[in-house]
């Protein structure tokens, strides 16, 4: 019995060891510029660049199958900040796929929830808390405003509302701190 534990115990011992050297010889880098272009997105994940959502925005602009003026929430700020740091020419915003709009946030009307969980199926954040045939409710500091929720919601009671702009809220417009930070 004794011999069984410390055979089955050098086994894994010998397994954590290979598997530890395994994860330090193999291991895969991400590309550095996909992540100082996806710093530099606004991290909505709305989807109105084409994309499912900012990471993968950032990995076509980096392989160069896309433009970097398609994501309305980071505007043009965010399209010269992208211009920055890859020394392209700044492009204007792209109208196909939204404009530019000020942050809001999403509030759910909770006396007029039904609980249905269509907007929880649509958050792209999982921003909003509830269970089915229970209302729901909105986590105000992960709500990104992509205003994905919005539109299952078949009561209307989702409304979205400007997020006022204070010290919290409030960024620097500058594309050459924005790239700095992203660096």
């Amino acid at each position: 019995m004794i011999a069984a534990l410390i055979v089955l115990s050098a086994i894994a011992g010998v397994s954590g060891l290979l598997l530890g050297f395994a994860a330090v010889r193999f291991k895969v880098e991400g590309d550095p510029i996909v992540e100082k272009i996806d710093a530099l997105l606004p991290q909505t994940q709305c989807g109105q660049c084409g994309y499912a959502g900012c990471r993968p925005y950032a990995e076509a602009i980096a392989a160069g199958e896309a433009e970097i003026n398609l994501c309305p929430p980071g505007g043009q700020t965010g399209v010269a900040a992208l211009a920055d740091l890859l020394g392209r020419d700044p492009q204007s915003l792209s109208t196909g796929q939204g404009f530019e709009k000020p942050k809001v946030l999403a509030v759910i009307d909770e006396q007029n929830c039904i609980g249905c969980t269509l907007c929880l199926q649509a958050c792209p954040v999982d921003a909003i808390l509830g269970a089915a045939k229970q209302m729901h409710t909105v986590i105000a500091k992960e709500c990104t405003g992509c205003e994905l929720c919005v539109a299952p919601c078949p009561v209307d009671c989702i409304h979205l509302i400007p997020v006022a702009q204070t010290i919290n809220t409030w960024k620097w417009n500058s594309p050459a701190l924005q790239a700095k930070a992203a660096a």
